[in-house]
């Protein structure tokens, strides 16, 4: 099922590399903002740039991240074979969340995790945004729609039969989550800002 080779190797290196591309940093200083690393909760996600820069940039932000995390899966699934999407799917969230050029210290994946699951299957694309959505609708809190959506996916690729891109988004889903735990923390305490706090 699963198999290492150069074509998985050379794959998952594409993925991570376009998968660490630092959209929100790179925005926030074309806007003339600075580095959005030294504002708000400090991390280059959609989040925090709309925090430091507005909805329009926030937006353009989460758009971007997605479609990474998508071009990292297609351009596995479409140069080097379907095997070496799983491997691919995992090394675009990890560019994400540990950019070489910067130090290895990124997002917290959420918005390129929704890109690889729409690149997997566009039924767990929508499962995603589902559960993105209508959590964040509810709550406005936006750690809590990610980290629900990166589990609700993984849980619907294990009942949908897709036994690699399970694997796949349960190891993003971990990932994801560890890089939440100081959120986690705030949730529990009831004190996690929601979105359009100034926290």
């Amino acid at each position: 099922m699963f198999e290492f080779n150069t074509e998985t190797g050379l794959a998952m290196l594409a993925a991570y590399l376009v998968g660490s591309i630092p959209f929100g940093l790179l925005l926030t200083k074309a806007a003339g903002l600075g580095d959005v690393r030294a504002q708000g909760s400090g991390n280059i996600g959609a989040t925090n740039v709309l925090r430091a820069g507005g909805k329009k940039l926030g937006a353009a932000t989460l758009l971007l991240d997605l479609l990474k995390g998508l071009a990292g899966v297609l351009i596995a699934r479409f140069a080097f074979g379907e095997d070496t999407v799983p491997y691919a799917a995992v090394a675009a969230v990890l560019g994400h969340c540990f950019p070489v050029w910067l130090g290895f210290r990124g997002g917290k994946g959420v918005a390129t995790n929704a890109g690889v699951a729409f690149g997997l299957a566009w039924m767990l694309g929508a499962v995603y945004a589902i559960a993105w959505l209508g959590v964040l609708a509810v709550t406005r809190i936006s750690s809590l729609a990610g980290m629900t959506a990166v589990v609700v996916t993984a849980v619907a690729a294990w009942f949908a039969g897709e036994t690699e891109a399970f694997i796949a988004l349960a190891v993003i889903a971990v990932l994801v989550l560890w890089l939440h735990r100081a959120n986690i923390g705030r949730l529990l305490k009831g004190e996690e800002p929601k979105v359009g706090s100034k926290t």
